[in-house]
């Protein structure tokens, strides 16, 4: 009886580095074009929270007949200002203000400078001015 010898199954180390070298290489030029759209999505969603703030801010001034004031701030949107006499709120639905996606607070001014209030986020860097993620996004634009 003959012994029939099997072959052994497997990738070789180059085989293996061939791969690693591929990933490595698509990882170089995908990487950098992922975290630029995951930095316009947290813009976007910025945007987009500014503009809810925005029309709760609305539906205040329609229940109370002004908006906020800059002291009151945006608290006056989750608690009823002593001022405010036929506040009618929550006016959020998570009955909390959100922080922008880089986990600071909105700036919020009434009277503002551009409108009867500005609310704004400063963006990644917290800083007046900027590009990019770090560019100021607000409402009055």
């Amino acid at each position: 009886m003959k012994k029939i010898k099997q072959a052994e199954h497997g990738f070789t180390l180059i085989e293996l580095l061939v791969v690693l070298a591929i990933i490595g290489l698509l990882a170089g030029l995908v990487g950098p074009q992922v975290m630029k759209h995951l930095g316009g999505a947290k813009t976007k969603a910025a945007r987009t929270q500014i503009e809810d703030l925005s029309g709760a801010l609305d539906m205040y001034r329609m229940d109370v007949g002004r908006y906020p004031t800059t002291a009151e701030g945006l608290s006056a949107l989750v608690a009823k200002p002593a001022s405010a006499r036929s506040w009618n709120g929550p006016y959020l639905r998570k009955n909390k203000i959100p922080q922008d996606p880089w986990a600071y607070d909105y700036h919020y001014v009434s009277p503002g400078e551009h409108g009867r209030f500005d609310l704004f986020s400063l963006g990644a860097d917290n800083a007046a001015g900027g590009e990019g993620e770090d560019q100021d996004i607000n409402s009055w634009e």
